[in-house]
């Protein structure tokens, strides 16, 4: 009887090996939902990530939070995200950026400032939620949803709040995409200008290459260079950001609750240099553009896996009274933004 007893709590413990491979699972079948919505006309220019943070809200307010598997979505949440970002890093060619994007980087760092003051000024004017805004402003400055990862742990923003931010991004940097597309024919800019305006203004590196890949190559080249400057980017923003978040824990007495170093930027850091330097053709480490495609497919599969746990912490009545303002001023910031890199090609 002790054994039969001790068997069903076994199958009933949330902290269970298999209710944990059932959490990780979970999330890459909800990503994998994801990924067949995002072929559905209308949904296919929104994009899986998106796709499966719909999918995963959707759930949570039908069936509820699946307790069970808890940990293993809390896995996919917090390690799976911190190695995406890692493997992030080897989109990022230090030495393209260092070689003919120096001077793209002032651009890159005034819309970054930019964008995250406006955002956050306009908060407060509309007195919306200020972490899911500060959040936007990071990802609308910087590269949307793996900027808005990067930097939640280090303001210490909720699951809620960070879900709920990059599927905001997601859905907005798909509409300015589009909108980019149809504006391109009548704008008075050459495609090298148009390739700049996109890398400098747009959200998501997904977002710039649809904007750009019309304009041709030369174009979408150029944009993905200016795009690649505010990944950059991202690295010191968030050094940035823990200095200001430790002064403010200094100011409320707060010395105690330190800000935990991300230890994960600098796996960031190092995938950049060895995919900048060591990888490729011709480099230390010769490997297939193919290979790489396939890191890159595994990077996207493993941050959409990611954001399915963070979807599930979504409540759509929380959602309904708290992302309403910060979307309006992330909206404002945007067009400002768009308004600010045309004027400064």
């Amino acid at each position: 009887m002790a054994t039969e007893a001790q068997q069903i709590n076994t199958k009933k413990d949330p902290n269970s090996l298999p209710m944990w491979i059932a959490g990780v699972a979970f999330t890459f079948f909800i990503a994998f939902l994801g990924f067949l919505l995002a072929k559905v006309p209308g949904f296919n220019q929104v994009g899986q990530l998106a796709s499966a943070i719909i999918i995963a809200v959707a759930y949570r307010q039908i069936f509820g939070y699946p307790e069970m598997i808890r940990p293993g979505i809390t896995f996919s949440t917090k390690k799976l995200l911190r190695l995406a970002i890692i493997l992030y890093g080897l989109k990022l060619n230090i030495d393209t950026v260092f070689q003919d994007g120096l001077g793209l980087l002032a651009r890159d760092a005034l819309i970054i400032a930019f964008a995250i003051g406006v955002t956050v000024w306009l908060a407060r004017v509309f007195k919306a939620d200020k972490n899911i805004s500060l959040l936007l402003g990071v990802g609308t400055g910087v590269c949307g949803a793996a900027a808005i990862a990067a930097v939640a742990p280090i303001v210490k923003a909720k699951d809620e709040d960070t879900a709920i931010g990059v599927g905001i991004i997601a859905l907005m940097g798909t509409v300015f995409a589009i909108l980019y597309t149809v504006l391109r024919p009548i704008l008075p800019l050459d495609a090298i200008d148009y390739g700049i305006w996109s890398g400098t203004s747009l959200h998501e590196l997904a977002h710039v290459a649809i904007a750009a890949e019309p304009a041709g190559d030369s174009a979408l080249a150029i944009a993905l260079l200016a795009k690649l400057g505010r990944v950059f980017l991202l690295v010191p923003l968030c050094f940035i950001f823990i200095y200001f978040m430790k002064r403010k824990s200094k100011g409320n007495g707060e010395e105690q609750n330190k800000v935990a170093f991300p230890y994960f930027l600098i796996g960031f850091i190092v995938m950049s240099i060895l995919g900048s330097y060591v990888f490729g053709e011709g480099q230390a480490l010769p490997v297939s553009e193919g290979v790489m495609e396939g890191v890159y497919t595994l990077t996207a599969w493993l941050l959409t896996a990611a954001m399915v746990g963070l979807g599930l912490n979504v409540s759509l009545q929380d959602l309904r009274t708290r992302a309403l303002k910060p979307l309006i001023a992330m909206t404002i910031t945007s067009i400002f933004v768009s308004l600010l890199a045309f004027f400064i090609i």
